[in-house]
């Protein structure tokens, strides 16, 4: 079974490139384009693990983050904030609202990939 990442990112190059090395590492892919076509995707496709950017249009990754957490409380689903958005307080805010990891703009494909390895590796111990 491949796990599902949603790639949320408004930007278009961002998402079409880490879908891409995604895909080229045996995963599944859901790409959403902003915070309401996040939520609509997650509702629909049940990710295993998102990659969410902090600032898009339409709704913000910290609402985003907020409508999984309370709509899929059934299942762990681990956060990984990918964002520009650097200063202590969006750090501090993301883990409070339980983002499971938090990468800063620019960061590499393999810092990517890395995060997403652990949350894989940690599904055994967490899916209930």
């Amino acid at each position: 079974m491949a796990y599902k990442i949603m790639v949320v990112d408004d930007e278009q190059d961002v998402r079409e490139f880490v879908g891409k090395r995604l895909i080229s590492e045996g995963y599944d892919i859901i790409l959403a384009a902003d915070g309401e076509e996040a939520i609509e995707k997650a509702s629909k496709e049940r990710p295993d693990i998102v990659l969410l950017d902090l600032m898009m249009p339409k709704k913000d990754g910290f609402s985003v983050m907020q409508e999984i957490r309370k709509n899929f409380a059934d299942k762990w689903i681990p956060i990984i904030i990918v964002s520009a958005k650097n200063d202590l307080e969006a750090v501090k805010k993301s883990y409070q609202m339980e983002a499971d990891h938090y990468l800063t703009k620019p960061c590499t494909i393999d810092k990517i990939l890395e995060g997403v390895k652990t949350m894989v590796s940690l599904m055994p111990l967490r899916v209930k």
